[in-house]
């Protein structure tokens, strides 16, 4: 098992990995909207689908993997009515590349976030 924290992605908000590779497979951890500089974008649902999907990329990347190579994302969004808005983007960012997917409704995230998204990809 190897332990990925690329130096130029958000760090962990808590006691946990950012990503973690073994075998064949490397586990994302959620990834809350965190730019570079440690801010957390809020109220625009577009900007921060994209912010977190580009931080999952410089995780797979430092894995040796790439998002074409996911194969299964878990989206938690507190606010379904922006899911039109949230697909636009993710779909965009993925490039036709269709992995498994779930995306729930939930009430809360860490650091008041409107959305996290996590994901395993292939190495």
């Amino acid at each position: 098992m190897e332990l990925i924290n690329p130096k130029n992605a958000p760090k962990a908000v808590g006691p946990y990995s950012i990503a973690v590779k073994t075998g064949n497979l490397v586990f994302v951890s959620g990834q809350l909207p965190i730019t570079e500089n440690g801010e957390l974008v809020k109220g625009d649902i577009k900007r921060e689908t994209e912010i977190i999907m580009k931080n999952i990329e410089i995780i797979l990347k430092e894995a040796g993997s790439a998002l074409g190579k996911i194969v299964k994302i878990n989206v938690y969004i507190r606010d379904m009515s922006k899911f039109s808005e949230f697909n636009e983007i993710y779909e965009k960012m993925l490039n036709g590349h269709k992995p498994a997917r779930a995306v729930v409704e939930v009430s809360n995230l860490p650091k008041d976030s409107d959305i996290e998204i996590e994901a395993i990809a292939e190495v």
